[in-house]
């Protein structure tokens, strides 16, 4: 097929009934509706396209704007100053806050604690008008090494329990900023999503003596009927029981629960692969909007045989709307298969 842009792209091909899938991690169930969307481009949606900004408290000059920075690397310059290739700065506006106890207490039947935490936001490149998939593998590496940086110094707070990293790519995906950033916040409590992904693996290891996660790959590797791309390293995959339209995964083909594990080699070839990924994503659908969030164990856990961390990539195809509130259902019009071999056979 030839899009209006001269590339050609895979159609893709569905089949004719819907189909009802189960995460074998969680135990969620997900309708694969396949006669609601054909291909990328019967989704309707919001190309993100950097534009200019006549002020960015991000850009370089502004360093002022921001509190002062926490990490950062630098070809040149003194800290809190230009020269900076990035940047990690508390939030302006943090979601949680350090100072405090946490003051563990209840009202009747509820539970409630001091607001503590940590909210900070890692600034990609100098670069206003650059992304993930824009950026040297080199750039994207050393955004992969600042999480593991910060998670290893915020991890020496006892009163945290778990740190989610997560980008809001494109406004319909949540940014409020345009300049490349994600954000980082430290929890004292592990959120929901994350502990039913413990609670399945747990089960799964007690009932298997395996990691259901390398059971995964080990499977998928198989097939490869969803594996977009496959490195020493890593795994790319759309999920068997996918929630969204193209959602994409980056997983470690060996074991490892906590992201801070991470050594040298393994982080320069997630910048690559996170970076093809990325590009694979904006040339198939257009450059659309999208979240990322980084799967991990909990802080204060020590290495975990039933639990393997992961990158989780959600393009902002469809709405999530009454039925999916009411059931806990997901629907997706697309097949993970038909997805898989959409990205896998685009060219970067």
């Amino acid at each position: 097929m030839l899009y209006a842009d001269g590339v050609p792209r895979p159609e893709v091909r569905v089949s004719a009934l819907p189909d009802l899938r189960k995460d074998p991690i969680t135990g969620r169930w997900v309708i694969i509706a396949t006669d609601r969307a054909r291909r990328p481009t019967d989704f309707t949606r919001e190309r993100v396209i950097p534009s200019a900004s006549r002020f960015c408290p991000f850009c370089p000059g502004n360093e002022s704007k921001t509190p002062p920075e926490v990490l950062a690397y630098r070809t040149s310059g003194a800290p809190n100053q230009q020269g900076w290739t990035l940047r990690v700065v508390p939030s302006k506006f943090p979601a949680l806050r350090v100072e405090g106890d946490l003051d563990r207490r209840g009202e009747g039947l509820y539970d409630r604690m001091n607001g503590v935490g940590a909210h900070e936001v890692i600034l990609e490149t100098p670069d206003h008008l650059a992304s993930l998939a824009s950026l040297p593998e080199k750039n994207v590496a050393d955004v992969m090494f600042a999480v593991r940086d910060r998670i290893v110094d915020l991890s020496k707070d006892k009163r945290l329990r778990y740190i989610l990293v997560f980008k809001n790519h494109g406004e319909p995906a949540g940014a409020t900023l345009e300049h490349p950033h994600s954000q980082l916040i430290a929890l004292p409590v592990v959120p929901k999503r994350v502990q039913e992904e413990l609670d399945g693996a747990r089960r799964f290891f007690e009932y298997r003596e395996r990691c259901i996660f390398c059971d995964i790959l080990q499977q998928e590797a198989g097939s490869m009927s969803r594996v977009v791309l496959e490195t020493e390293h890593f795994y790319v995959l759309c999920p068997y029981a996918s929630r969204f339209p193209f959602e994409t995964w980056i997983v470690p083909r060996a074991h490892a629960s906590h992201y801070e594990s991470l050594d040298v080699a393994t982080a320069h070839n997630l910048g690559w692969v996170l970076n093809h990924t990325l590009k694979k994503i904006d040339m198939s659908l257009e450059n659309p909007p999208y979240n990322i969030t980084l799967h991990t164990a909990p802080l204060q856990d020590a290495p975990l045989e039933y639990y393997h961390w992961h990158i989780e990539i959600m393009p902002k195809l469809t709405k999530v709307a009454g039925f999916e509130w009411g059931s806990g259902f997901y629907l997706n019009p697309t097949p993970p298969e038909e997805a898989a071999r959409f990205l896998k056979e685009m060219q970067v």
